[in-house]
């Protein structure tokens, strides 16, 4: 039997219909500025091995949801599972990120990578989704999210973090059609890895294209847009009678919102460089909006994130169809307090961008 959702204004949203106030969630809202994530992350032994542990993973999703009345839980769990299933060796080193015990930048590399069953190699996510609907027990929807298969292809290639992405680059120009061929295979797996989510219990989908920001316009729309175009249509929408919304994030993919809305998706997220009011006007009505604060103002004092968030609200204005959130994921510096201090100013300023006229 299917759970009543009780709070159901972020999937309304997403969806353009009206809301008494504006939904609010932060990407990375179960991280390391919060002391009992730090805690748990510690009994896990490390990353990964909490990402791996379904119940630690639970318990790490609902910590937010105890201190803040957030409008959405966002499954814990890392992009990088995908690639980690395909058997690229995948270790988190301290101070480093993420790194690859075999990164992929040959013909026989890309064509040995495996298509993962979601429900075996990845079955620890999908055991995590389970669980975290059960223990929401309908308080509020649970997001379920992937990197966009460009974003993962650049890690696999580099074998980690870039700041000049040589490798993923020299096969973008030299061997285009590698790199598509690696691209059919991670959307392939990005593909069944949501979709079991979806089966699983997740809700709502969000897609994270962390570095699609680093490509020229062209490279942008056949390399990292063309591949999400592919999971926006071939992901289920739809699951026992409820819309799944479906959220794309470019960060740095301002100049790029049109044609992202042109998708067919339901969301865009927005960073803080794009003004909120210039990308509604730009999208009109066919996607909802979420964003933008900039993680950074959560350094400040309190008053001053209050002013921020009003900024916000104003500059995407009155009506349906915008979540807030951080135009990024909050900093593990950020005191928790602060976090608080956005979140009470959001229920308390927005009804007011929700009255009729």
């Amino acid at each position: 039997m299917t759970v009543q959702l009780k709070n159901d204004r972020f999937l309304r949203a997403l969806l353009r219909e009206p809301v008494d106030r504006t939904p609010v969630w932060m990407m990375r809202q179960a991280g390391r500025y919060l002391p009992e994530y730090r805690a748990t992350r510690a009994r896990a032994g490390s990353f990964m091995k909490l990402c791996g542990n379904p119940e630690l993973a639970c318990e790490v999703t609902l910590q937010p949801l105890a201190r803040y009345p957030l409008d959405a839980a966002i499954l814990f769990s890392d992009i990088l599972t995908v690639p980690d299933a395909m058997g690229l060796g995948l270790s988190f080193e301290a101070g480093e990120g993420p790194k690859f015990a075999s990164p992929v930048r040959n013909e026989a590399a890309v064509r040995a990578l495996p298509i993962p069953d979601p429900e075996v190699e990845l079955r620890y996510v999908m055991d995590a989704v389970r669980l975290i609907r059960r223990e929401l027990d309908g308080r509020v929807p649970l997001i379920g999210f992937s990197g966009s298969p460009w974003t993962v292809a650049t890690y696999m290639v580099e074998g980690g973090s870039s700041k000049t992405y040589a490798h993923i680059k020299a096969m973008l120009y030299d061997r285009p059609d590698l790199l598509e061929e690696l691209l059919d295979r991670v959307t392939r797996a990005t593909l069944a890895y949501l979709s079991a989510q979806v089966s699983a219990g997740a809700q709502a989908l969000m897609v994270f294209d962390t570095w699609g920001s680093v490509l020229t316009p062209a490279a942008y729309k056949a390399f990292s847009l063309g591949p999400m175009r592919r999971l926006v249509e071939g992901l289920p929408r739809e699951h026992n009678g409820q819309r799944i919304p479906l959220v794309l994030f470019t960060k740095g993919g301002g100049p790029w919102l049109e044609a992202m809305a042109d998708t067919g998706c339901d969301g865009l997220g927005v960073d803080w460089t794009t003004d909120l009011a210039d990308a509604r006007a730009r999208v009109g009505d066919r996607v909802a909006l979420q964003g933008n604060l900039d993680p950074s103002v959560l350094y400040a004092r309190p008053e001053i994130i209050r002013e921020r968030v009003a900024e916000v609200l104003e500059s995407f204005g009155k009506g349906n169809g915008h979540v807030f959130n951080l135009g990024h994921g909050i900093h593990p510096e950020v005191d928790p307090e602060h976090a608080g201090a956005m979140i009470r100013a959001v229920t308390e300023l927005s009804p007011a961008y929700h009255q009729p006229d």
